[in-house]
């Protein structure tokens, strides 16, 4: 009996499991342009509401991986590589990577733009002068073979079905389903190529995943996609609630990864990066310590290099927002809340970040907080400053980001790491 769409959408309406024929089918038709995108939003739509089996999302997950070009690191050894659900705030790609290559670790990252209130690690690269992100699957690996780390855009051809349903999932709202969520996720991973995965999983405010237990399930689904794929995959769930860094904005992130690299910036986005670091040299095997690689130099000396390498100019690099002011605290107390939801889209709405996709950025607009979280401040001094490309702006986004913040006589002290993962301790 010969595969049609519709058969294939009957059957996943009325909640019956798919075989790995009929999805690759349905993902390879729709990519070829053979299923139209009113049947494939009929397909997302039954999952969304029927779900998926493990097996369904371990077929459809591996479907969307082989839909495009499928990076061969073999040569280069145990190829690391970590990726972020998304948040404010969250610069670890450029600490945790010059951490884990300082230590003999081998990354071959592939990176995305930010889109709507979430940063993107490609934006945030690009506000260094002459910092090339558009690298070739030769440069790549030549880079990967000379310095042990290399991080760029990724190519037009991989995971185009990914691209599609994406953008087909984003208008007919079927975003929020678990098992699209994880295999949107994974197969990127694994077209890229990588043996070993870390994954931060953020939850809360500012986050994709609202609430911990949606998190945990997230997190256990990729794990397990790992394993069917014999990947080792680490997921750590983290805290989005507040922003994690003290900067958000594009240029102004580059610059607090530049101070984490250097003994300063924050603390929190300090603890992430050390842990994701960690479990990431656990996961290659290598007994060396991310926090000695830190506090040596080491890894600030590999981002230097790594800018290099891509043609970037650090003495070029600095934040040019031609207006700036501060938020002054109205009482004193601990910095007990800062709403990552409400300051990411004061700091979209800024210039820093996109509504649509292919809309411009302003590299230089964002929020530089002046406390970490818990931290004692005092009434008439500056919490944080905002820069802002010109004076409306401006004088939009003073008062939005005072009412995200809030001053208790109780200090924050909910921990950036609530949950690890790790695939070799499932059953």
């Amino acid at each position: 009996m010969s595969l049609s769409a519709d058969q294939i959408i009957h059957k996943k309406r009325d909640g019956q499991e798919l075989n790995k024929e009929e999805i690759d089918f349905l993902i390879n038709g729709y990519v070829a342009g053979k299923i139209p995108d009113y049947q494939m939003a009929a397909w997302a739509m039954a999952v969304f509401f029927r779900g998926l089996s493990s097996d369904e999302t371990a077929y459809l997950t591996m479907s969307m991986a082989n839909s495009g070009d499928l990076l061969d690191l073999s040569k280069l050894g145990y190829i690391l590589d970590k990726h972020s659900t998304g948040g404010v705030g969250d610069t670890t790609t450029l600490v945790v990577l010059p951490i884990v290559a300082a230590c003999g670790g081998k990354i071959a990252k592939l990176s995305g733009r930010g889109l709507g209130h979430t940063g993107g690690t490609i934006d945030k690269l690009e506000s260094i002068p002459g910092f090339n992100t558009e690298l070739s699957e030769a440069q790549l690996l030549n880079q990967v073979e000379q310095i042990g780390l290399a991080l760029a855009g990724q190519t037009q051809n991989l995971v185009p079905a990914d691209k599609l349903l994406y953008a087909l999932r984003d208008v007919t709202a079927t975003v929020d389903s678990l098992p699209l969520i994880a295999a949107s996720i994974m197969s990127k991973k694994i077209a890229g190529g990588a043996s070993g995965i870390v994954l931060d999983v953020k939850v809360g405010r500012g986050a994709f995943m609202k609430d911990l237990a949606a998190a945990r399930e997230l997190a256990l689904q990729m794990v397990n996609l790992g394993k069917y794929v014999n990947r080792k995959v680490t997921a750590v769930i983290s805290d989005m609630d507040v922003p994690l860094g003290l900067a958000q904005g594009n240029a102004l992130e580059v610059q607090e990864a530049i101070s984490v690299l250097n003994g300063q910036g924050g603390r929190r986005l300090r603890e992430l990066s050390l842990v994701l670091a960690e479990e990431m040299l656990a996961l290659a095997q290598i007994p060396s310590s991310a926090k000695e690689a830190l506090e040596s130099g080491e890894a600030f000396n590999m981002f230097k290099k790594l800018v290099a390498f891509q043609g970037g100019d650090l003495t070029k690099f600095k934040v040019n927002a031609p207006y700036v002011k501060e938020v002054i605290a109205e009482d004193s107390g601990y910095l007990y809340d800062a709403d990552a939801l409400l300051i990411g889209e004061l700091v979209r709405d800024l210039g820093a970040g996109r509504r649509v996709k292919g809309e411009t950025i302003d590299s230089d607009v964002g929020v530089v907080f002046h406390y970490d979280l818990g931290d004692s401040v005092l009434k008439g001094k500056a919490i944080a400053s905002v820069y802002a490309r010109d004076r409306e702006s401006l004088k939009m986004a003073i008062p939005r980001l005072a009412r995200a913040i809030k001053i208790s006589s109780t200090p924050y002290n909910k921990s950036v790491v609530l949950e690890i993962i790790r695939s070799g301790e499932l059953n």
